[in-house]
């Protein structure tokens, strides 16, 4: 399907005081997303962490056989009794890899480890704790049902079953499911290409030497991180001087090698008029208004061929518009089809949260677990979004939705945990 045209998002180019709200805009972006195509075939060690080109469709039954899920007597059901114990002959031994290869007539039992093939007349394996063996029989017990502990073959996948979607990211259980197929390579998108950088002459790179009012560039180093942790391919462009001419050669350069273009600062309301000339001689970018804390301003477009993300420049905003808004959508970009949503659960508030309504905001938390199992979740306290230290601290956003004021202790809140995610 083909997106529609960034002219029919609705525009803040005015930073209309109306913000829009944070599910609104997640919608809009969306809506507007172009996956990559590029097919690439790999083996399937280098597969992990890459999203799936095509269905997998199996070409064996998985288990190949019927298998005994324990050890214990492989019998026929007809041979029990429904009222009294039944001694039956041994007469041999299936291991896994290594099955009995005679036939079991009535009146006799098999021996049976853990994956091993169950004889075609059997149709119950006996758990050794319910058996009595001696001299070369074995004597069960009551209660048998017919079928059971048998893992029957096919019973994880059948000969032609869908493995595994298209769009679906190959994990640690996909390598293994993969390879019990006997699949050495698979067919994978190419990764996303993400370019990104900073803007401001306030700013300098690590190795240079702070001069007066300057400050090191962390933004490129938290960005650098998420953006790794998510498998795609990284371009650090690094920090580019705050006049029209650096920072349009910058988006021009980005924009030719990569998918997605990136960038910390020059979005807010004083920055935003050469920067929207700029972009709109080059693409088609629109300014929003967010109703959110912290991360209020956000650019989103298209710059050439990529999509193009413009965060805000405090280091916590950066952090925080990232989740919620860049986080998905480069999944997504990336062929990612199974996308679930921003997921959430409740804590209870162990401190009192100050809050404004009339904006969602996302403060940060430390989540445990007391003593009676309950989670529980309180800020790291100042909440102002330069202080990047509150999320090294935090392992977790509190969520407070847009009508929600003051919120005492006790109360029951959203939370969305940082770990396996940021």
């Amino acid at each position: 399907m083909t997106p529609p045209s960034l002219r029919d998002l609705p525009l803040a180019d005015d930073y209309d005081p109306n913000s829009m709200p944070v599910d609104k805009a997640r919608a809009h972006i969306r809506a507007f997303l172009t996956p990559v195509t590029t097919v690439e075939r790999v083996h399937i060690r280098d597969a992990l962490g890459r999203v799936l080109a095509e269905d997998v469709v199996s070409t064996m039954n998985v288990p190949s056989h019927d298998n005994s899920g324990m050890d214990g007597y492989a019998v026929r059901h007809a041979d029990l009794a429904a009222d009294a114990d039944v001694t039956l002959q041994v007469i041999g031994t299936s291991f896994a890899g290594a099955p009995y290869q005679g036939s079991v007539s009535p009146g006799q039992a098999v021996r049976i480890m853990t994956g091993g093939t169950v004889p075609k007349e059997c149709d119950a394996v006996i758990m050794q704790e319910r058996a009595k063996a001696a001299d070369g029989k074995v004597t069960l017990g009551l209660g048998a049902k017919k079928g059971q502990n048998i893992r029957r073959a096919g019973e994880d996948l059948a000969v032609g079953q869908i493995v595994f979607h298209k769009g679906q990211p190959v994990r640690a259980a996909e390598l293994g499911m993969l390879a019990s197929l006997g699949i050495i390579e698979v067919s994978v998108l190419r990764r996303l290409r993400v370019a990104f950088f900073s803007t401001g002459d306030e700013l300098v790179s690590l190795g240079g030497t702070l001069g007066a009012g300057q400050i090191y560039d962390s933004n490129r180093y938290t960005i650098f991180g998420m953006l790794s942790r998510l498998g795609f391919e990284v371009l650090d462009m690094g920090v580019i001087r705050d006049t029209p001419e650096a920072v349009e050669q910058a988006f021009e350069a980005a924009s030719k090698v990569a998918d997605v273009v990136i960038t910390s600062g020059g979005v807010s309301v004083g920055d935003a008029d050469y920067v929207k000339q700029m972009l709109d001689r080059l693409g088609d970018v629109l300014f929003w208004k967010i109703a959110m804390k912290p991360g209020r301003p956000l650019a989103f477009g298209k710059i050439g061929n990529a999509h193009f993300f413009g965060l805000p420049g405090n280091p916590v905003a950066v952090m925080v518009t990232f989740y919620q808004f860049v986080r998905d959508a480069l999944m997504v970009l990336s062929g990612r089809t199974n996308l679930e949503p921003v997921a959430t659960f409740k804590a209870r508030l162990t401190a009192p949260v100050k809050k404004a309504p009339g904006r969602t905001e996302f403060q940060r938390g430390i989540l445990t677990r007391d003593d009676s199992g309950e989670w529980t979740v309180r800020t790291t306290g100042d909440q102002g979004s330069g202080i990047l230290s509150s999320m090294s601290l935090a392992n977790c956003f509190v969520v407070l939705p847009t009508d929600q004021g003051n919120t005492e202790p006790g109360a029951m809140v959203d939370v969305q945990v940082f770990e396996g995610v940021i």
